[in-house]
């Protein structure tokens, strides 16, 4: 019987390259979104994959979300934390309203939605999350302390929840990925792009949705059984640990 998966963002850029290639490797997925509803049912129209919308900054909402999911797919084996936003601006400038979105949405999101599902994947011995980070969580980035502060606590998340959940099939592991070919990096001027952003590069390339979905479909086989707590860096190099 197909393992059920939900991923977070799973309608756009990187989250919809990984509900595609999920599906294909054989799983029942199911897709989360918080607002462009056109995207959304554009994605399900192409992929046959139902969408669900909610705020995964809000406990009460994942609550509800994943109840839904539940009772239309099963329980969830497979969870994909990959929802994201930013509000980016100099520290300084920041305001409260921009920190408290970015930490909520891009960390406690991880709490919110992980806690709805360890429970039954505990009883059932089995279960896989993975937490897409960003290379900015591992290294900073000037005009991103909120986002680089969130992507770097869903690193020390993923390990801790790694170590509580080892001995009962259940394995919590952290992507990183660098500039990847997505709408956002896509809005950048082709100038700045190829002058101040390519050459920080060793690939000279941006990298690809399904590069971060391969790496997400390895992480969650029946095989990467001994694969946990750990945080793998898909940045051509632009960033090594």
């Amino acid at each position: 019987m197909a393992r059920i998966a939900l991923v977070t963002g799973g309608t756009r850029g990187i989250g919809a390259a990984i509900s595609k290639a999920l599906k294909v490797a054989g799983y029942r997925v199911a897709a989360s979104y918080a607002g462009n509803d056109t995207a959304a049912e554009k994605f399900k129209a192409e992929t046959d994959i139902p969408v669900y919308k909610w705020d995964v900054s809000s406990f009460d909402a994942c609550v509800a979300g994943v109840k839904k999911v539940e009772a239309d797919l099963g329980p969830i084996d497979v969870l994909i934390n990959n929802a994201g936003i930013t509000k980016d601006g100099a520290f300084h400038k920041m305001t409260i309203d921009q920190w408290n979105a970015v930490i909520n949405t891009n960390l406690g999101s991880l709490f919110n939605m992980t806690r709805q599902v360890i429970e039954g994947m505990r009883a059932r011995k089995f279960g896989r999350v993975v937490n897409i980070s960003s290379i900015n969580g591992q290294k900073g980035q000037f005009g991103q302390v909120n986002y680089s502060a969130a992507k770097t606590g869903d690193i020390g998340f993923t390990k801790a929840l790694a170590l509580e959940n080892a001995k009962g099939g259940i394995t919590v592991n952290a992507i990183c990925p660098g500039y990847i070919n997505t709408e956002m990096v896509q809005a950048v001027p082709k100038d700045v792009l190829e002058r101040n952003i390519l050459p920080l590069i060793p690939v000279s390339r941006l990298g690809e949705p399904e590069e971060i979905a391969r790496a997400v479909v390895f992480l969650v086989a029946e095989e990467a059984g001994f694969i946990t707590g750990s945080t793998i860096s898909i940045n051509g190099g632009q960033f090594m640990t």
